[in-house]
C-alpha cells in the first residue's frame, strides 16, 4: 500500500524537486516512498499545477490596449521578449544532434524556450519548448505575443529579433558607419528595458531543473514545456 502524503506535502516535494533537481531515488529515500510512487506523485502534481495554476498566473490579457496598470492607464503597453535555453545531454541519434545544437549550452545541446514579461516584471507568456537550434524569430512567429501587437502595444527584444517588423530592436550599425548619438540613446533605452526579462530568465535558472542539465527525455517536448511553464 502506498504511504499517504497530504496535498501540501506533495506540493512541497514537487517544488523541492524542481528547485534542487535531486534524482527520484534520493527523494524516495527521504520521504519513505518507492521510486515509482515518487515518479507518479511528481507527474500528477505537475499536471495539476499546469492545468489549474499556470493558466491563472501566466496569461496575456485579452485586450492589452484597454488594460489599466496600478498607476492608471498607459498610452503604450510594452512586452519584453527573450529566449533562454535548458542544457540537455547529447542526443543518442546522430541525425538529431544538430537540431539540439546550442553554442552557449555547457553541453552544446539544449532545448529553447521564449519568455515574455511586461514592464511590471510580470511573466505573461511562456512558449513551448523547441530544439536548441531553432531561431528566436521562428519561435516568436509560432507563439501568441505577436497577435497582441497594434498601435498601442509594442514588443521589445534584442538583436536576435532584428528582421521581425513587429518588434522594436536595437539599431544596427551600417557597414562603415557609426551609430548617431540618437541611435545610441535609443539602444540604451532598449537595453535598459530588456533588463527586466534578463533578470527573470536568470531567476528561473535558480531552479536546478532549468539551470542545470535536463535529464528527462529531450524529445518529449510536451513534458519539458509543462515543467518550464510550471
Amino acid at each position: 500500500m502506498t504511504p499517504y502524503l497530504s496535498p501540501m506535502n506533495l506540493l512541497i516535494v514537487t517544488l523541492w524537486y524542481l528547485k534542487h533537481y535531486h534524482c527520484e531515488h534520493y527523494i524516495a529515500t527521504k520521504v519513505n516512498l518507492t521510486q515509482q510512487a515518487v515518479n507518479y506523485f511528481l507527474s500528477s502534481t505537475l499536471d495539476i499545477l499546469h492545468s489549474c495554476i499556470y493558466p491563472e498566473l501566466i496569461s496575456l490579457p485579452v485586450d492589452l490596449s484597454n488594460r489599466r496598470t496600478p498607476h492608471g492607464p498607459e498610452r503604450q503597453h510594452k512586452l519584453i521578449i527573450d529566449s533562454t535555453f535548458i542544457a540537455t545531454l547529447e542526443h543518442c541519434d546522430s541525425r538529431e544532434r544538430k537540431t539540439y545544437y546550442h553554442a552557449k549550452s555547457s553541453t552544446n545541446y539544449a532545448l529553447k524556450v521564449q519568455i515574455t514579461c511586461d514592464f511590471h516584471h510580470r511573466i505573461v507568456h511562456v512558449s513551448e519548448c523547441y530544439h536548441g537550434s531553432i531561431h528566436d524569430i521562428t519561435i516568436l512567429r509560432d507563439s501568441d505575443p505577436l497577435e497582441h501587437v497594434n498601435d498601442s502595444v509594442q514588443i521589445i527584444a534584442d538583436k536576435r529579433y532584428i528582421g521581425e517588423e513587429d518588434v522594436v530592436t536595437p539599431r544596427k550599425k551600417s557597414h562603415g558607419r557609426e551609430l548617431t548619438d540618437e541611435d545610441k540613446e535609443f539602444d540604451r533605452d532598449i537595453n535598459s528595458a530588456r533588463a527586466a526579462i534578463e533578470n527573470i530568465n536568470q531567476r528561473l535558472k535558480t531552479y536546478a531543473i532549468l539551470g542545470g542539465v535536463y535529464r528527462g527525455a529531450i524529445d518529449n517536448f510536451h513534458k519539458a514545456t509543462k515543467i518550464v511553464q510550471v
